[in-house]
């Protein structure tokens, strides 16, 4: 991404453009649902803290949303709980911490199937007809589907376009669509202190690992350092998005007959 801004600043512009929101929205209600859920375990206070505003500027965690931009991963400010007001301990962190990825999921595969739907509107005849053709422009690992995200390439996928307009919504729904099932995934990785951590802990451990503050903001440094010096983390997230997304893409064509 830095070298792409370096290369061409209006192209990368033009790319956020779609990005970006797509970002706040998946980042935002992500938070939200965790405090939403805690909510309702019995712990206000994310609510006292008026942590389940829709507004992204509360939530946003500088590094991680840097992370999702650059990487296509990341996290946001984690919503304040306390486990103490729990009902039933153990059982209510396993439902907060589940929440966040969750929602990430569920849209995950809402906007997959839109984008699905949308194919049909948008795309020539002659390619949803071709066997592979839908999938060649919704794939994540498919040339079709990276040259939609780039404004830039308008021109050269314009023969396969028969709803030119539409292609602006398809391109933030496929920007979404990734986002989400990136930022789910990665926050399921069992290192804390992401989700996946209070899910292992929860179901594995029964809860007895626990991590003072101190031990959590270590393993936050040390994630990010392995994030950013090495690309273990990324091609960990990129296998299983991959593995995902074309299950569930590969779902959704078989019931149209694709």
């Amino acid at each position: 991404m830095i070298d792409f801004l370096q290369q061409d600043p209006m192209g990368f512009l033009q790319f956020m453009l779609y990005r970006a929101p797509a970002i706040l929205i998946a980042l935002t209600f992500h938070e939200v649902a965790h405090g939403y859920v805690a909510l309702k375990c019995g712990d206000p206070t994310a609510k006292l803290m008026n942590r389940l505003s829709l507004n992204p500027i509360k939530h946003l965690d500088p590094i991680g949303t840097v992370s999702m931009f650059l990487l296509g991963f990341g996290w946001a400010k984690p919503v304040p709980v306390n486990p103490n007001n729990f009902r039933r301990g153990s059982r209510d962190d396993l439902f907060v911490s589940l929440a966040g990825v969750t929602t990430n999921m569920i849209f995950f595969i809402i906007s997959t199937f839109l984008t699905v739907l949308l194919g049909f509107i948008l795309y020539v005849p002659d390619l949803i007809r071709q066997p592979g053709g839908m999938d060649l422009m919704l794939n994540f690992s498919q040339n079709g589907f990276v040259m939609q995200l780039f404004p830039q390439y308008a021109r050269e996928i314009s023969s396969l376009i028969r709803v030119p307009w539409l292609l602006h919504l398809q391109r933030f729904m496929l920007h979404f669509s990734m986002i989400n099932l990136g930022l789910c995934l990665f926050n399921l990785l069992p290192i804390p202190p992401l989700d996946g951590f209070h899910v292992f802990n929860d179901l594995l451990l029964k809860g007895k690992l626990n991590l003072s503050g101190k031990g959590f903001r270590i393993a936050q440094v040390a994630l990010i350092v392995l994030m950013f010096s090495t690309n273990i983390v990324g091609r960990v997230i990129s296998v299983a998005v991959n593995f995902v997304q074309q299950f569930v893409l590969h779902g959704f064509l078989a019931v149209f007959g694709l």
